[in-house]
């Protein structure tokens, strides 16, 4: 059952991946590039502070760090743990895929941290936020839908990568935002 599964995480990978042209290149190396997620993090600090002040945007600035840090922890024990080569590493798919980048990475690519990170910011966010404005729920989805695509697009992440690390960064959102609830109290907020 797992050869299947890997079998059509294979086959939905180069029907995704080979959906690009390279007009689109720029715009999804942009989405895929970590510090093009700036300006949102900083819109995001800015409506933070502008809803809940400077003491909780810095109780909110230390949970964000902090599951960042995990969520990548994560993903590196994972990557090393189950040791499942990236596309633009089987050989199986050389010649049948499009590698948009330069270079491919890390030998291992089980599961996609850009995916878990984007899933847990927006996440996260539209837990803290979506009382003060109703659609960043959307929006942030969005976001890291599209930051998800892109691992699978430029080619250095199967389906599977990008879903477990979403389903993962979910989890850890909702642990950390949780944690964060509870530290309110605490520092008196």
């Amino acid at each position: 059952m797992l050869e299947e599964l890997v079998k059509y995480d294979k086959e939905l990978f180069l029907f995704l991946n080979n959906l690009g042209t390279s007009h689109w290149d720029g715009f999804w190396m942009f989405m895929t590039n970590k510090f093009s997620a700036i300006p949102l993090y900083v819109l995001l600090a800015f409506l933070v502070y502008r809803s809940y002040g400077l003491k909780r945007l810095g109780v909110v600035m230390v949970t964000i760090a902090l599951l960042i840090l995990v969520t990548d922890q994560c993903a590196n024990l994972f990557k090393y743990g189950v040791q499942r080569l990236r596309p633009c590493h089987d050989m199986e798919l050389s010649g049948l895929m499009r590698l948009v980048k330069k270079s491919c990475g890390g030998q291992f690519g089980y599961f996609s941290a850009h995916a878990a990170n984007s899933f847990a910011v927006a996440f996260f966010f539209t837990a803290l936020l979506k009382a003060k404005y109703r659609y960043i729920g959307v929006f942030l989805l969005l976001w890291a839908l599209i930051v998800g695509y892109s691992r699978i697009y430029i080619g250095v992440h199967f389906p599977l990568d990008v879903l477990t690390g979403t389903l993962i960064g979910l989890f850890l959102s909702w642990l950390f935002y949780n944690l964060y609830l509870k530290a309110l109290p605490v520092f008196k907020l």
